[in-house]
């Protein structure tokens, strides 16, 4: 299960390799170098990370500028804590002993 789109995850990393706060044209312009977006694309997915609480997001003049809710560990994390909840104690320490012997 992806926890983000694509995109979503493209901009996620901009944001998250950032040490501020961006405003949609940096974003664009951070991912132009892999694909062709235009300003409105980036811009809706960036509204849309906001409304799903991925990213916050303040005003700056007339610009909103946007930075991750949460770090990349911190989201992972979540969403592992989230599926895990969906199963068993047993399944739960079962799926833990697996992870741990896959990053041995």
């Amino acid at each position: 299960m992806p926890v983000l789109g694509e995109l979503e995850q493209a901009v996620m990393e901009v944001l998250w390799e950032s040490p501020t706060a961006l405003p949609v044209r940096d974003v664009q312009a951070a991912l132009a170098g892999d694909r062709e977006l235009a300003y409105t694309t980036v811009m809706t997915v960036m509204d849309r990370l906001a409304k799903k609480g991925q990213l916050l997001r303040e005003l700056n003049g007339r610009a909103w500028r946007y930075r991750p809710a949460q770090s990349w560990v911190e989201l992972v994390s979540d969403e592992i804590v989230a599926l895990l909840a969906t199963g068993t104690a047993e399944q739960q320490h079962a799926v833990l002993d697996q992870v741990r012997e896959r990053v041995r």
